[in-house]
């Protein structure tokens, strides 16, 4: 699993359907995380990245320094589906997708992940939806943005 994790103000996404947009998850202040799942991804790719994200420290404190976890800020969460984490650019200029899970490997994971990471967290997860054409806003704070695979482990 992959996954980018942005320290928001705020933080939404919209569903598209037909020519109109609805709001399908929104926070204040919190996580924004995109998700991307591989084929070889398990259970225990699920565990590992949902306990770091749920305990991640990268809140400011009084002194300015990360040192504070959601709790401590009252933040929440919001996890957005993103198959192009495994985009490969390694041929041409169109990027390819195949390094992606399938929807039948990938879709069991995801909500997985959001099950476990609300246990974790101790937090209501708002999430996109699976597979469908989104807008996503965000207001990055710091600027804070954190790269994580699970198959590496940093």
């Amino acid at each position: 699993m992959r996954a980018v994790i942005q320290r928001v103000s705020e933080a939404s996404v919209k569903i598209r359907t037909g020519g109109t947009s609805q709001v399908k998850g929104r926070i204040g202040i919190g996580l924004m995380v995109l998700l991307g799942v591989c084929p070889e991804d398990t259970a225990q790719d699920v565990e590992w990245l949902a306990g770091k994200i749920a305990r991640m420290r990268v809140f400011n404190d009084a002194e300015g320094l990360m040192n504070l976890g959601l709790e401590e800020v009252d933040g929440n969460i919001l996890v957005v589906s993103q198959f192009t984490l495994f985009a490969s650019t390694k041929k041409g200029n169109r990027p390819g997708y195949s390094g992606a899970a399938l929807p039948e490997i990938a879709i069991p994971l995801y909500e997985l992940f959001l099950e476990r990471l609300g246990q974790m967290s101790g937090k209501k997860i708002e999430s996109g939806e699976f597979g469908a054409d989104m807008e996503v806003a965000l207001m990055n704070d710091g600027p804070v943005t954190i790269f994580m695979d699970t198959h590496r482990r940093e």
